[in-house]
């Protein structure tokens, strides 16, 4: 059987049914991660600090208007 799950510190949740495994049956894990976050590493506050960062980033720049108009 291979289901998905979601870690949650030590805890993993499980995002489908096993009815057919009793609680507290011990059961063996392969664990592989779909996508690691680059920022996962870092502390809230650090990645808080990363964001205010970038946030404001083209404020000053006359050509995100164009380059807007563009994409839409």
């Amino acid at each position: 059987m291979k289901i998905r799950g979601i870690k949650q510190s030590q805890t993993i949740k499980l995002l489908e049914q096993t009815d057919n495994i009793a609680d507290g049956e011990e059961i063996p894990l392969e664990i592989s991660a779909l996508f690691v976050h680059p920022l996962a590493h870092l502390s809230t506050e650090e990645r808080q600090n990363r964001i205010k960062q970038v946030l404001g980033a083209w404020r000053d720049k006359p050509e995100i208007n164009d380059i807007f108009t563009e994409i839409d």
